[in-house]
């Protein structure tokens, strides 16, 4: 699988650590190009690269780490997402009020999902904040953990390893409708940073 981060700000930027971290190759872009992100990716480099956009949707994962309000624009990047995962790692807030955005009910995800055609669209990474994410995942005796909710049971598996892989502990939701609704900002697990501990073994 490859992978592809786009949005290098708080959000984008701890997940090119723990990817660098765990040694999983990915590239990262941003609307301003690749020199732009010369100077915050150099620990990074070569495991996290600095791509133009165009060469970052080439990826199997894509992961979203843009502003809510501008996803609608990355869709647009493509015309088919149909062959994608699609993660969405977004918050749905509206500023500056910094409460959660009335999208009529539906859960945000499902909002972001009918803008990416195609795509499989996983909920993953949104609810832990930047400085925790970013943080060393293992913990004591245990992982932090990352949710993954979406409508494909076969892309909430290769999230879920991807977030293994990257140190973490998975717990998948189900469906956005069910899980995503937990997960969005304003959710109850949205800023819980929950440690899964690792069974003793006897």
């Amino acid at each position: 699988m490859s992978y592809a981060i786009i949005g290098s700000g708080a959000i984008g930027g701890a997940l090119a650590k723990q990817f660098a971290r765990s040694k999983i190759e990915a590239v990262i872009a941003n609307r301003r190009g690749p020199a732009s992100l010369t100077g915050e990716l150099q620990a990074f480099d070569p495991t996290v690269s600095a791509a133009e956009i165009s060469a970052a949707l080439n990826a199997d994962v894509i992961i979203l780490a843009v502003p809510f309000g501008a996803a609608g624009d990355v869709a647009q990047w493509r015309n088919d997402w149909s062959d994608k995962i699609v993660v969405d790692a977004t918050n749905a807030i509206e500023f500056p009020a910094f409460k959660p955005m009335d999208l009529g009910g539906r859960p945000s995800s499902q909002v972001l999902s009918a803008q990416f055609k195609g795509a499989k669209v996983v909920k993953a990474f949104n609810t832990l904040p930047a400085a925790l994410l970013a943080d060393e995942p293992r913990q004591g005796k245990g992982s932090r953990t990352i949710f993954v909710s979406g409508d494909h049971a076969d892309a909430n598996e290769k999230v879920a390893s991807l977030v293994s892989s990257l140190g973490f502990h998975p717990i998948t939701l189900g469906r956005l409708d069910e899980g995503g609704l937990l997960q969005q900002f304003g959710g109850p697990l949205v800023s819980h940073s929950l440690i899964h501990e690792s069974p003793v073994r006897e």
